[in-house]
């Protein structure tokens, strides 16, 4: 070690296993600058021994060597690099290092661990919108969903929805004109006609336009033009299944599909209802005189008409060519069908015009009622149809003995035993 006093300079030195000091006296110079020797070296000093004993030749004794001047010292070698403070201190560092990589690889894993918690609830959150889109949810909670991912990519910044003619949807600000908002919009493209709609966004005013906004309002825009477009596909396809596409009423397949559930639950419920047959009479001189374009027409106009006639909650149906079905769910009794039976036969009574053609036109009904009748699909469907047929039948015999100058009617006799033709719901629509 080294001290440096007011008078002298004491350098404190081992040699041999002993320890004495080298004393450089300085006078009154105050606290001159000592002559640095770095700890550990080895050095050469040359000066006088002195010692506090009168006798030091009889034993050992402990001396000092008095420096006549600074340069009596002479630093032979510097301390070896290796040695215990500088270990120390490369330790240190190295401790120092291995804690500030540890530090960031703990950061960098960290990082990446949140970003991989972000990529796995996005990509959670963006199957959820395409379960809903290849289910056919509501439209509305689909666009919701999108919305929600949106505001979570974009840090929690409030994200809505507006399609065109419908409602806002999302998370849309009270006050969207404040100055303290910067509104971000994106169209919702069509892939044919024009926009959809729009995504937006709110951020602070303060902010300006970042590249993640754009991405993140592009990809919502493009899963809404996927969901809005997959839903009027579905839509269409859904009403092309159900619904004739001449008449614009429920076609065979739904007619079918109704009476079964109209079945299951009138039979649960110990309810009654009604099915109803109903034929066009000589709808083929109609085409073959006027043109199928005219009996397209005729259709239409017919369908329109006995849609009218219908209580609300109730179905008709085109069967198919120019037959249709009616389904009158929870009945009273025979008579709410009769009396429905009645109207329809009232909404021919009125000429049809057609494309500058007046057309009267007749119908066959016949009709049955469950459980009364049948139970089942075929059963009321075969009774409905045979009361029409019996009523075609009735009719055209009264033309006939009309034509002929008969005056009495025709046997109203029930069929022979064994005859396939029931006198179930029957109703004369002949017209004189």
């Amino acid at each position: 070690m080294q001290v440096n006093e007011p008078s002298q300079d004491e350098y404190v030195l081992l040699s041999g296993g002993q320890m004495f000091s080298a004393i450089y006296h300085h006078g009154n110079n105050g606290n001159a600058p000592i002559k640095p020797v770095p700890i550990g070296s080895e050095i050469r000093v040359t000066g006088i021994c002195s010692t506090d004993n009168d006798n030091p030749f009889g034993r050992e004794v402990p001396f000092n060597i008095l420096l006549r001047n600074a340069d009596d010292l002479q630093v032979v070698s510097k301390p070896s690099m290796v040695n215990a403070e500088n270990l120390s201190i490369i330790t240190s560092l190295l401790l120092l290092v291995i804690l500030a990589y540890g530090a960031r690889a703990w950061l960098i894993d960290r990082a990446m661990r949140a970003q991989l918690a972000e990529l796995g609830y996005l990509t959670q959150r963006r199957g959820e919108v395409l379960e809903a889109i290849n289910k056919s949810r509501p439209i509305a909670e689909t666009l919701e969903l999108i919305t929600e991912l949106a505001s979570f990519t974009l840090k929690g910044a409030p994200c809505w929805c507006q399609v065109n003619d419908g409602p806002k949807l999302g998370n849309c600000p009270k006050e969207l004109n404040a100055s303290s908002l910067r509104i971000a919009e994106r169209p919702i493209a069509s892939h044919s006609g024009p926009a959809l709609g729009s995504i937006f966004a709110a951020f602070d005013a303060r902010t300006s336009l970042q590249p993640d906004e754009k991405k993140a309002l592009a990809n919502a825009s493009e899963l809404a033009t996927l969901a809005i477009e997959t839903a009027r596909l579905h839509s269409d396809l859904v009403h092309r299944s159900e619904f004739d596409i001449l008449t614009d009423i429920q076609n065979r397949f739904s007619f079918d599909k109704h009476l079964d559930r109209l079945i299951d639950e009138s039979g649960q419920r110990r309810e009654s209802f009604g099915l109803i047959y109903i034929d066009l009479d000589k709808f083929k001189l109609v085409n073959d005189h006027h043109g199928h374009q005219v009996g397209d027409v005729y259709l239409q106009h017919v369908a329109e008409r006995m849609k009218h006639q219908l209580r609300p909650g109730d179905l008709i149906a085109r069967l198919g060519g120019d037959e249709f079905g009616a389904l009158i769910p929870s009945i009273n009794d025979r008579s709410d069908v009769a009396e429905i039976v009645a109207r329809l036969e009232r909404c021919f009574e009125e000429p049809f015009a057609v494309q500058g053609r007046v057309l009267r036109g007749m119908a066959s009904i016949g009709y049955a009622i469950y459980p009364e009748d049948a139970t089942t699909k075929d059963n009321l469907l075969s009774t409905a149809d045979a009361a029409m047929y019996l009523e075609k039948h009735t009719r055209e015999q009264i033309n006939l003995m009309e034509i002929d100058g008969v005056a009495e009617k025709p046997s109203q006799n029930p069929p022979a035993e064994g005859s396939s033709i029931k006198q179930f719901g029957t109703h004369a629509t002949a017209k004189t």
